[in-house]
């Protein structure tokens, strides 16, 4: 062949090394499922069956990312738990619906072909899936060169539930006196990564040599799935929000019924030593509240009576705890005092 030929190769796109990782996908994707009646890894769309078993089903639909925490998996040179965050980042938003989540797709954009990242990555997905209770059941690897810098890459994924028309969470659920619950995160989670990489450039830090900030950045996102459906299961819920991007307010206030307000107290919420570090750094607490989860990884509105039984679904680390309750007013939501950084 003539070396002055033009191939999609020197272009910077290698199938060759996509139709490896398609291989790898399916079959790390297929392990300890048995008998499957489809399969999709590969194809041109995926084929699922809907459960017999759920009455008057509603789709339910969700798609994100996970923002810049991207940027400090590259910088740490470590792709095993950010596929986590991918999955909880979506399948948290269906459970508020009340859905079940079933299926996941991803979606990956990179420079050039990476194997070994890619395999990490996946790897990730596929254990967040398994924590969901849902199938990985296909996705897309977009080979970009020179829309992304080198070793540049992002990820997106779409999640598909189905809940009972009868479960869905609506508003009008909500009751005035119900209680509000703080279900605690496991750190960060996956938002607020880019005022956070700010101050990380400001102070000159270096990460790799800082344990504790290695430690804590990569942490994966909490995934609530399997509580929280036992809990709609056994109609221990009136209302929940997942606390993501505009911190708690932005979120409880988009459940919140009209003529309703949610009070929340501050004070009672358990932060992280990671938002204690954060918040030293001038960062005033209107902005830690609207950037950051501050501990608070989902909230539960529940009726008074049953404050017992729901508690007794989580583990001691996630036990969800009193912050605050809803009355009869027309501000949605309502924050009072202080969360205590010290």
């Amino acid at each position: 062949m003539n070396n002055r030929t033009l191939t999609y190769k020197k272009s910077g796109v290698d199938i060759n090394a996509a139709d490896k990782f398609v291989k790898f996908i399916s079959l790390v994707s297929s392990k300890k499922k048995g008998k499957k009646k489809f399969s999709n890894i590969g194809g041109f769309g995926s084929i699922s069956d809907i459960p017999k078993r759920i009455k008057q089903p509603k789709i339910v639909v969700c798609t994100d990312g996970v923002g810049t925490k991207i940027e400090i998996a590259n910088l740490l040179n470590k792709f095993d738990t950010i596929g986590v965050d991918l999955v909880a980042m979506s399948v948290n938003d269906l459970i508020v619906q009340g859905a079940k989540p079933l299926l996941f797709l991803d979606y990956i954009s990179i420079d050039r072909i990476n194997l070994k990242k890619l395999k990490s990555i996946i790897k990730g997905i596929i254990n967040g899936c398994k924590q969901a209770g849902c199938d990985l059941v296909g996705g897309e690897t977009a080979e970009m060169p020179d829309t992304y810098g080198k070793g540049k890459f992002d990820l997106a994924g779409f999640a598909v539930g189905l809940v009972e028309e009868k479960k869905i969470l609506k508003k009008k659920k909500i009751k005035n006196n119900d209680l509000i619950l703080a279900i605690p995160s496991n750190g960060l989670h996956s938002n607020g990564y880019s005022l956070l990489r700010y101050i990380i450039k400001k102070k000159k830090i270096n990460i790799k040599r800082n344990r504790f900030l290695k430690n804590e950045l990569l942490k994966t996102t909490k995934i609530y799935v399997k509580e929280i459906l036992k809990l709609i299961d056994k109609d221990l819920i009136n209302g929940c929000a997942n606390i993501t991007g505009g911190g708690l307010a932005d979120n409880i206030k988009r459940v919140i019924p009209d003529k309703k307000t949610a009070t929340i107290n501050l004070e009672k919420i358990r932060t992280h030593k990671i938002f204690k570090w954060i918040k030293k750094n001038n960062i005033s607490n209107y902005e830690m509240y609207k950037t950051f989860n501050c501990g608070v990884g989902f909230c539960l509105i529940i009726d008074p009576k049953n404050l017992t039984k729901v508690k007794s679904f989580f583990q001691n680390k996630y036990k969800p705890y009193v912050i605050g309750k809803i009355f009869k007013g027309n501000k949605k939501v309502k924050l009072n005092g202080s969360v205590n950084w010290i």
